[in-house]
């Protein structure tokens, strides 16, 4: 996905819903640090953006905007590209993230005023998630200097979950410096 599609999602998510204050949660987030063309590929592959908006108790925006341009919708379908609506409470971020967060800014997005999640916590999310692509997310970002691994350490340090799932997540950030020091020695 490229800034100006996540932008292109976002005008339309304000647009259907009346709402143009929106959190992107999932991986796309990365776009309000760095742009598509110094990203690896696998950082920029997905074509959906997890998308939730800051007051939605019901989650009935997100619903809205899942029917409307959700995956496999006519929008889908013309352009390649989706939103999935989620509800905030979706992914986890360490402690302390929301007063991380960064804006998304395009000229494209309309009215819509997108926060994402500074990279570090983006990356601690998906390691807690620990999906295959998620890791190779954590992994393209680490290995290409967009991401500290001692910075991810003392944000999972902050998690707010169980022990197991904080010592899964920190083995994770170990490998990822394992990786690290094996490809610069």
């Amino acid at each position: 996905m490229k800034r100006a599609d996540l932008a292109h999602i976002l005008r339309a998510a304000a647009d259907i819903v009346g709402d143009a204050q929106i959190i992107v949660i999932g991986s796309q987030a990365v776009l309000a640090t760095v742009s598509e063309g110094q990203l690896p590929d696998a950082a920029t592959m997905s074509v959906e953006a997890d998308i939730a908006f800051l007051y939605d108790p019901d989650a009935s925006k997100a619903d809205a905007v899942e029917g409307a341009i959700g995956e496999g919708s006519q929008f889908h379908r013309t352009f390649g590209y989706y939103a999935q609506g989620v509800d905030e409470t979706t992914a986890q971020f360490p402690a302390g993230w929301r007063d991380r967060l960064i804006e998304f800014e395009h000229p494209d997005s309309g009215s819509a005023r997108a926060v994402c999640p500074e990279i570090h916590d983006l990356v601690i999310s998906k390691l807690l998630a620990g999906r295959e692509k998620d890791r190779d997310f954590a992994t393209a970002l680490v290995s290409n200097g967009f991401v500290k691994v001692d910075t991810l350490a003392d944000r999972a340090r902050s998690l707010d979950v169980a022990p197991s799932q904080r010592r899964r997540v920190e083995s994770l950030v170990a490998s990822l410096r394992r990786h690290v020091t094996d490809r610069s020695g």
